[in-house]
């Protein structure tokens, strides 16, 4: 590649900038071409569909599998189940009796109440 002349004002080098994006782009543009017929070949030659390629807006389980080593699944993940509540007080407070006992269910509790005092029939 030939050697620049070296620029002595900000706005040549600013010229130069211009110039050199305006060359990266039009270089771009001309490599995008490129692959996108090289792509576009080997669709052709594999009979390849939008689904094969994992642009059907379906998750592709192949995918999905590949993914599960690196830890990520790609396909949706279950909705949680909603839980039903078990132990409610007279203030609305509630806890379904998973994990820890709620605060305000220890406090009560503390207080000489029966856990069964808040179940939800």
């Amino acid at each position: 590649m030939p050697r620049r002349k070296k620029a002595s004002t900000y706005s040549e080098v600013q010229r130069q900038i211009a110039q050199l994006q305006a060359q990266a782009e039009a270089l771009k543009k001309r490599e995008v071409a490129e692959v996108v017929g090289k792509i576009r070949a080997a669709i052709a030659h594999y009979g390849l569909t939008a689904a094969d390629l994992g642009l059907s807006g379906k998750p592709d389980k192949r995918a999905a599998v590949a993914a599960k080593g690196r830890g990520r699944a790609l396909v949706a993940r279950k909705r949680k189940s909603v839980v039903p509540i078990r132990y409610r007080d007279a203030n609305g407070n509630t806890w379904t009796g998973r994990g820890s006992r709620a605060r305000w269910l220890v406090a009560a509790l503390a207080q000489g109440k029966k856990l069964e005092d808040f179940l939800v029939k």
